[in-house]
């Protein structure tokens, strides 16, 4: 294999499909209805990146009610509603995907911290499951999700590579924080747009390069 990277692994939300405004929208009412009243640019400062799951504790402490399953239950349920309605591909992603799963020889994988389904769906709904299939590792699955590096490294024996020689696409400070974990060079993705962390924070947590424009990235790679 030549060049510096064997396999590049790929984020979901935020990197491949435009889905972070949607779930924090769902979000943000469903805190408010239990007493938690945040802006949009506040729901995605302390959500971004994280499974709401894994912030339980916060929730149950700011609103000082219990989460029971019913209530993940439903905020998945009116979450997974408004995605199938409404997520569309990043900008310029499903291009690159194809571009860079072509050089690779197929040695790409989605590596989320999100649920199973919920990454299918999506990457179904935006016209990029073909390129995944059979590659998709849900930190769900996992013994931790980002930012631990479990997610990662879990793709690594499948597609026969070493982390050394991995490349990862990430827009969240959780997620640079997992893929520096597992020994990978780190790819951040920074927009104009909101739903992503800032170049800043991307490089404080260890991305070796940003960029702003999905299109750019198969040339980074080089």
């Amino acid at each position: 294999m030549t060049g510096r990277f064997d396999a590049v692994l790929f984020d979901c939300d935020g990197v491949l499909v435009d889905s972070e405004g949607i779930t924090n929208g769902v979000l943000r009412e469903m805190l408010e209805a239990l007493g938690w009243k945040l802006t949009r640019e506040e729901c995605m400062r302390i959500f971004l990146g994280k499974a709401v799951k894994d912030e339980q504790a916060l929730i149950e402490a700011r609103t000082g009610r219990p989460l029971t399953e019913e209530w993940f239950v439903r905020f998945r349920e009116q979450r997974n509603e408004r995605l199938l309605a409404g997520v569309l591909p990043i900008p310029g992603a499903v291009d690159a995907v194809e571009r860079i799963s072509a050089r690779f020889g197929g040695r790409i994988a989605c590596c989320s911290g999100a649920d199973r389904w919920k990454v299918e769906m999506q990457l179904a709904k935006c016209g990029l499951l073909p390129w995944f299939e059979g590659r998709i590792f849900s930190g769900h699955e996992m013994p931790r999700s980002k930012p631990a590096p479990d997610v990662y490294l879990a793709a690594m024996g499948p597609l026969g590579v070493v982390a050394s020689r991995c490349a990862v696409v990430e827009d969240t400070v959780t997620g640079v924080t997992a893929g520096v974990a597992a020994g990978c060079t780190v790819f951040g993705y920074s927009p104009s747009e909101a739903g992503h962390d800032a170049p800043a924070a991307l490089r404080e947590a260890g991305a070796a390069r940003i960029f702003t424009r999905m299109q750019d990235l198969p040339a980074l790679l080089d």
